[in-house]
């Protein structure tokens, strides 16, 4: 197909590391950013490819993309406003293996031609829509790589919950999907994941930091940290200054961490229901569904569902029964799998180490008392887990 859309298509969620000095919603970002340090260091922080801004509005140039080519091999985006043959012409000859077409600046007659073009080229294509209209057209116009914008290019608002249900959309084609926009957290780049994106590309929140490549390590590492059993609001806001990803919320009758209902949640974190035998609807991100089983409190292992969509499988422990091959069934599991089962502090390490999950996933080892949290545990286990 190509490097760009290969590098995307990749298993676990990729990242395109966007090199930008100033946007037009934000201002300046990182008006000294190095396009070529830059780049270089994205690459080998794990970025699936880089996104260079050319347009002068972002304060970028085409001498930024030369510069990048120079200094990586990983594929590079061009990104800009583009609606000419020419454009894509000289952004091929600079080194770009891709280049972004947005659906809002061009009708389908232009973006065929375009498309069409690059293809003779030999230069892929980030065809990028923001609402229903546009996802249809990208469709339409047999797209390869579609982008999906959560900001709004006219208001600059964001609206991410808009976005994943777009995202979702795109489940049954055959297209590799892009969330972009708005990703500041681990979180929030799994919940894009989890909606069906293959990568995500994530500008401002790399220029604003203090270490760009570092915290792109950060956003795109894994196992993925829940905190489950939470049943009060202090206790959920200590595990998120701990950096939890995912807040748990036992809904269960019979459960001694039994909450009174989804607590709040920030926007940046996934909050997750749990429930045995049949799921109510909460409002919550996630729904963590166990089997019953007769004499105990749950089944053994639960699905993780999306909008009822099962997206990962949770390989739990018998309820208060150990298992010494605990770990080697969790192992054995295909896609991606969240490992729980008494974990805490001391184990979780040992545990990530040998079964490489998705996500980790504690309660009753992080606890004073059932279903009130000790937050030195709490801090312990999402450093450990990390």
């Amino acid at each position: 197909m190509g490097r760009f859309r290969d590098a995307l298509a990749a298993p676990g969620l990729g990242a395109i590391a966007e090199v930008k000095r100033r946007s037009p919603s934000a201002g300046d970002l990182r008006p000294d950013a190095d396009p070529a340090r830059l780049a270089a260091q994205f690459a080998n922080a794990g970025a699936a490819a880089v996104s260079i801004l050319v347009d002068e509005r972002f304060a970028g140039s085409v001498e930024d993309l030369k510069a990048a080519r120079a200094a990586t091999t990983v594929p590079l985006l061009a990104k800009g406003f583009f609606t000419e043959e020419l454009d894509l012409l000289k952004l091929k000859v600079a080194g770009a293996d891709a280049v972004l077409l947005i659906l809002r600046d061009v009708d389908d007659q232009r973006a065929a031609g375009l498309l069409s073009y690059a293809r003779e080229l030999g230069i892929e294509t980030l065809v990028e829509a923001h609402d229903a209209d546009e996802l249809q057209r990208a469709v339409a116009l047999g797209a390869d790589v579609v982008g999906v914008n959560a900001r709004d290019l006219t208001t600059f608002e964001i609206d991410r919950r808009a976005q994943l249900d777009l995202v979702a959309r795109l489940r049954e084609h055959d297209i590799v999907v892009v969330a972009e926009s708005g990703v500041h957290t681990r979180a929030q780049g799994a919940a894009a994941e989890l909606a069906g994106a293959d990568a995500v590309l994530v500008g401002s929140a790399l220029m604003r930091a203090d270490d760009p490549p570092a915290k792109l390590r950060e956003l795109i590492s894994r196992p993925l940290v829940k905190v489950c059993g939470l049943t009060r609001s202090e206790d959920v806001d200590a595990a998120v200054d701990a950096g939890a990803d995912m807040l748990g919320f036992i809904l269960a009758e019979q459960s001694p961490r039994r909450a009174p209902g989804v607590l709040d949640v920030p926007d940046d974190r996934i909050s997750v229901a749990v429930f045995v035998g049949e799921p109510a609807e909460t409002g919550a991100d996630l729904v963590q569904l166990y089997q019953r089983e007769e004499g105990r409190v749950r089944g053994r292992d639960a699905v993780l569902l999306r909008a009822g969509e099962p997206v990962a499988q949770v390989v739990d422990l018998p309820w208060d029964e150990p298992d010494p091959l605990h770990l080697q069934r969790a192992v054995a599991h295909e896609g991606r799998v969240m490992l729980a089962g008494r974990l805490g502090p001391d184990n979780v390490r040992e545990a990530v180490r040998a079964v490489s999950p998705w996500a980790v996933d504690a309660a009753s080892q992080l606890e004073a008392e059932p279903g009130i949290k000790d937050h030195d545990k709490v801090r312990a286990f999402v450093a450990a887990a990390r």
